[in-house]
């Protein structure tokens, strides 16, 4: 299924030998790709995340939001909360990008909630620099374990302020991250940023990080 012109065309694609299902969006002269590794309950239609990438394809950049579980794994909670299984099916994912002709000379992005965020950053360790930059909302980097210290790419951890457990934990996590690294903060944010406006803030945070630190065309390393 293919929705509008390049600028909003949003594919249904499956990936990989898993055959993740998958919204491809592409945009006109993208500078990069953003792979989207959803929390536990969640998936590609998540309304936060898709409110996110829609904003990220209007800052130019190509998304990719999957279902890092199959439907018969969604109810099984020791494959939801399966960081390696999770994080493998994202290299799986980096790869079909890689490999797929529209998106295979984009740097990529990874971002992370909830559980997705620790997938993201193991996925990203093991990756080393062909993942150029790294955004968590409400993220349990903790999760990632000793696989944070071979983080390369720069980071950026997105929690709200009412978040405090969550908050506490990204704060122990991000001593942890020898790359480029930052703690953003929003006010009055919960850890679903329902809150009026807070979603935006996230959507802001993460497009400037992805602009800064996403190279623009993908150099072969």
């Amino acid at each position: 299924m293919a929705m509008g012109s390049l600028s909003k065309r949003v594919d249904e694609v499956r990936i990989g030998p898993s055959k993740l299902p998958g919204l491809l969006g592409l945009v006109d002269e993208p500078k990069g790709i953003v792979l989207f590794a959803h929390g536990s309950g969640s998936g590609r239609f998540s309304p936060r995340n898709n409110f996110v990438a829609s904003g990220l394809r209007e800052a130019g950049l190509a998304t990719l939001l999957l279902d890092l579980l199959q439907p018969e794994e969604e109810d099984n909670r020791s494959k939801v909360f399966d960081i390696e299984l999770l994080a493998s099916r994202l290299q799986e994912a980096s790869l079909w990008s890689r490999q797929h002709a529209p998106t295979a000379q984009l740097p990529i992005g990874y971002f992370g909630a909830s559980t997705g965020a620790a997938a993201a950053l193991v996925a990203a360790a093991r990756l080393g620099t062909e993942i150029a930059a790294i955004v968590s909302r409400g993220g349990r980097p903790d999760l990632a374990g000793a696989m944070l210290e071979q983080v390369q790419a720069p980071t950026l951890l997105i929690v709200g302020s009412l978040d405090a457990a969550v908050l506490d934990l990204n704060r122990q996590a991000l001593e942890h991250i020898p790359a480029h690294k930052q703690l953003s903060i929003v006010p009055g944010a919960t850890h679903l940023f329902e809150e009026p406006g807070t979603l935006n803030q996230v959507l802001t945070l993460a497009a400037n990080w992805f602009i800064q630190h996403l190279p623009g065309k993908y150099s072969g390393r």
